[in-house]
């Protein structure tokens, strides 16, 4: 005797129960895939940093700190781990390791930096070292380029009057009595009164009262047809009194002003003559060439006698 009502009722459980059988079935697969790209991109992930670190290729490619725990011993009959279980072990250890790796980077390229920062501060102090040494080594002189000069008006010097006129630190009565027996001219020319002054001045070798009273005279008579005199006869009194650097500034300034007054190419012969004993013949040398190219023939008898011997001795050759 049958029951067609139970029969359906059977069959119908039947069916759901293989319906969850299936999809319980596929859980652990989905799982299984779900993990296996994790670890392919994680794997990705750590090949992309190590080659970062180590350019080289093989041979320099880290292994993990971490590896999965080996699976505890089995009891006879218990189950095996499941695959899902090693891939999560996998999974843990790769996360692992690429965060170690990574750390080390980053404090390789902050350590790579400040070695970079320290080179760069090193750097800049050789370098100032190097140019304190050679600033102590060789003074520069400011001398310019010989080359043909341009008319142009003179820098107006301090003017000095009589009263601040320089004296050394002890000075005796009798010097002071010297300078003041020099008599001052008074023709009525103040800028011809105040060279011949300073060359009376220069000529009893009283050198500083003759600086500052050339200088005085030049300052206010920078245009006068004697400028070129005064601003000679200056730099001679510098070269008399052993100041080989101002006399050369002082000669030079005076030909380059005034390339046509009646001291241009003497001075230019003396600014050869300081800077031989400023121990720069190659200079000196430039200086009696710029004589030979701009005057030519035209010298004056004593500044051809002149640049002969300075050639000589500053061995400047043909």
């Amino acid at each position: 005797m049958t029951f067609p009502a139970l029969s359906r009722s059977r069959s119908r459980l039947l069916t759901a129960a293989a319906s969850l059988s299936l999809l319980f079935a596929g859980s652990p697969v989905l799982a299984q895939k779900t993990v296996e790209g994790r670890v392919d991109k994680l794997e990705k992930e750590m090949q992309a940093v190590q080659r970062k670190v180590f350019p080289g290729g093989a041979g320099q490619i880290v292994s993990p700190d971490m590896t999965p725990p080996p699976p505890p011993a089995q009891q006879t009959g218990a189950p095996a781990s499941t695959p899902l279980a090693d891939l999560t072990a996998r999974v843990s250890a790769i996360e692992s390791q690429l965060a170690r790796l990574t750390g080390q980077v980053e404090e390789s390229g902050f350590r790579l930096r400040q070695v970079e920062e320290a080179n760069t501060r090193l750097a800049g102090q050789v370098q100032a070292l190097q140019a304190q040494a050679t600033a102590a080594a060789a003074p520069p002189i400011e001398v310019p380029a010989f080359t043909t000069p341009t008319p142009s008006r003179p820098a107006a010097a301090t003017p000095r009057t009589p009263a601040a006129i320089a004296r050394p630190s002890a000075v005796s009565a009798g010097r002071t009595d010297a300078v003041a027996a020099i008599e001052r001219p008074s023709t009525g020319n103040a800028a011809l009164d105040g060279y011949t002054y300073g060359f009376r001045l220069w000529t009893a070798k009283f050198y500083p009262e003759a600086q500052a009273q050339l200088e005085d005279t030049l300052a206010k008579y920078g245009n006068d047809p004697t400028a070129s005199r005064t601003g000679n006869l200056l730099g001679r009194a510098y070269l008399d009194d052993g100041k080989p650097t101002q006399a050369a500034k002082v000669l030079f300034e005076n030909y380059r002003a005034r390339p046509k007054g009646d001291r241009a190419s003497e001075s230019l012969a003396w600014v050869g003559e300081a800077l031989i004993q400023l121990k720069r013949p190659k200079d000196a040398c430039l200086a009696y060439d710029e004589l030979r190219d701009g005057f030519g023939t035209a010298l004056p008898a004593n500044v051809k006698d002149m640049v002969a011997k300075g050639r000589v001795a500053a061995k400047c050759g043909a």
